[in-house]
Parts: C-alpha cells; sequence; structure tokens
C-alpha cells in the first residue's frame, strides 16, 4: 500500500518525490502542469495570491477540458491536458476554492459551477465559453441539480453552517439557516444536508423550511453529486446512496474511507474516489475497488485538495492552497 509522504515544497513550485514537470513523459507519475502559468503570470506582474498558486481543478466529462483556479488570478482552461493555459472565466471568478466540494460538474458535460471564498463565483451552461457571474461567493462547498430546475445549494464560508438555496442558476440566493455542514439537492424544493452538531443525513421536501432526519449515516464529504437519477455520498463507510431523492439511504458495495469524491466514469458502475492511499476505481458500483492512482508526494488527502477525473483518457488531476496543480495519466 502506498501512504503519503511528509514535506516541504522546493523551489520552482515542484513538489518533493516523484514528480516531474509537465514537458517530462508524463505516463505513470504526477506532473506539475501550472509552475508554466504562474511563472507567465508573475512575469505579466500578475503573481497568485498569498495562498497561491492554484486553489481549484475541474474536468468537463464532455470535452476532457481542464479548468484551474489560480490563487486570485481567475479561471483558466487547458484542452490539452495542461499543456496550455487560456483564461476563461472573463473575470467572473476570483479567490480560491477551500475545499474540494467548491466545484460541481455536470456528469453530462458543459454545465460547471465554480464557487470560490475571497473573490467572486460563477456558472457556465456551455462548457466554459460563457459565464454568469452568481449573486453568492464566499462558498465551500456547493452541490447543483442540472435538470431543467438548474437549482443550486451551497454552504457559507465562516459562517457559522449557513446554507443558501438558488433556484435560478445562481442568480439569486435564500439563506436557509445555520448549524449546517454538508448540502445535496434534488430539484428545487427536495434538499438533504448534515449538521454540525448531529450525526445523519436531514431532508427538506419544502425548500428548506423544514428539515427530517432521514438516516443515521453519516456523509464525511461537504456536498452529494448526482448522476443519473441517483444521488451519491462519500462516507467513513464507504458509498451512500439514496435512489429516491433523499428519503432513504443506504452503503453500496465495500466499506473504503473516502476524502474525496465521487467522480463518475461511462455509467453509474464506473466510479472513483480518493482515499489517504490514494485514488480507488470500481467498475462495478462499488462491490470491489482497486487502486487508480497514488497519492502524490506532500498532497494531504483532505478536504482541502481538489481533485478531477477525465474518465475516458484515463487522467487525474489534483489541486489545492500552497501547492502546485498535477496531473497523473494512467
Amino acid at each position: 500500500m502506498i501512504r503519503l509522504v511528509s514535506g516541504l515544497l522546493i523551489a520552482a513550485g515542484l513538489v518533493a518525490g516523484a514528480v516531474s514537470s509537465a514537458a517530462e513523459p508524463s505516463k505513470g507519475r504526477w506532473i506539475n502542469i501550472s509552475d508554466a502559468l504562474v511563472a507567465k503570470l508573475g512575469g505579466e506582474g500578475a503573481k497568485p495570491g498569498y495562498a497561491g498558486p492554484t486553489a481549484g481543478v475541474a474536468v468537463d466529462p464532455a470535452t476532457g477540458d481542464v479548468f484551474l483556479i489560480i490563487n486570485d488570478r481567475g479561471l483558466y482552461r487547458s484542452s490539452d491536458r495542461g499543456a496550455t493555459w487560456t483564461r476563461c472565466d472573463g473575470g467572473a471568478v476570483g479567490g480560491r476554492c477551500e475545499t474540494g466540494f467548491g466545484i460541481d460538474c455536470s456528469p453530462d458535460g458543459n454545465l460547471l459551477a465554480v464557487f470560490t471564498v475571497y473573490g467572486s463565483s460563477a456558472v457556465t451552461t456551455d462548457g466554459g465559453k460563457t459565464w454568469m457571474k452568481s449573486g453568492l461567493s464566499h462558498v465551500d462547498a456547493v452541490a447543483a441539480d442540472w435538470t431543467g430546475a438548474k437549482a443550486l445549494i451551497a454552504v457559507r464560508h465562516e459562517s457559522g453552517g449557513t446554507i443558501a438555496l438558488s433556484t435560478d442558476g445562481g442568480a439569486a440566493w435564500k439563506d436557509l439557516g445555520k448549524g449546517f455542514k454538508g448540502v445535496g439537492i434534488f430539484g428545487n424544493q427536495t434538499l438533504v444536508a448534515t449538521k454540525e452538531k448531529e450525526v445523519g443525513i436531514f431532508r427538506s421536501a419544502d425548500g428548506g423550511e423544514n428539515w427530517t432526519k432521514v438516516s443515521d449515516l453519516n456523509p464525511s464529504g461537504l456536498a452529494m453529486r448526482k448522476f443519473k437519477n441517483a444521488g451519491y455520498w462519500i462516507s467513513d463507510a464507504g458509498l451512500l446512496v439514496t435512489r429516491d431523492n433523499g428519503a432513504t439511504w443506504a452503503v453500496q458495495g465495500a466499506p473504503l474511507k473516502m476524502v474525496q469524491g465521487p467522480y463518475f466514469g461511462k455509467d453509474e458502475s464506473q466510479i472513483v474516489v480518493l482515499t489517504k492511499e490514494g485514488f480507488q476505481e470500481t467498475t462495478d458500483a462499488g462491490r470491489t475497488w482497486k487502486p487508480a492512482a497514488p497519492p502524490p508526494p506532500d498532497y494531504p488527502a483532505d478536504r482541502m485538495t481538489t481533485c478531477a477525473w477525465d474518465a475516458r483518457a484515463g487522467v487525474f488531476y489534483v489541486s489545492r492552497m500552497t501547492r502546485p496543480a498535477l496531473k497523473f495519466e494512467r
């Protein structure tokens, strides 16, 4: 079993251990894909903020395009797996992601919500060509329902666990109360959440006016993710799944202590999650898990590490505050 290695960043933004630059052969090792962009911005007088260099990554499943947040310098897109980058947000995205749940991308592609702290947030419905600036930012986690409702629910940053709901794609928001920790959404009225001081999953069928505890299971992720007609939430016990819009929940498959995810492949049977031992993959809906990529050296597997997976190309990405962005090609 591969374990995480503790250490420090070395000069030029590379990570101690088996990490090489993007110019070197990349198969089977972690490659730094952000240093060249950060150096270019620095030369233009646009150095990342104090918690830089990178702070959030996502992949559009439809195209394989990679989206990367440069701390306080906006959102950049690459169509060649991190070799080259172009700013794509039109100035709509600022700040940084402080958790791995600040970005939610539709499993069908083209729809992406990027929510940050200490900067502006935005939503795209055309694969990043245009962006709508959100009426809410300073967010730790966001979950979207990418059906016709275009509904989103978010956990505000440093707010005592305040959650907020949008039913118009992120333009307008309504606070729903404090004391929450994680969130999920089905349409614009049915919500699920975890609480800071109570164990279990809570559900509202009236847009957050009233909440009922529906399960003693305890998600570890700050946001539930939807795929097709089911909701998926990571936990220390394994993958939690609901098929009735959050009314009932069950552990699906083998036990596994999960840190980030889930990320979906070609269907609901192919799923990847991050654990402290690296990325784990199932092709049988969680009945069995096997290592898919080792943990990057000096990358703690925790709530701050943002991950992405290009299932078609077999490429994994990571980014977090104070670290460069890396990729791993199988």
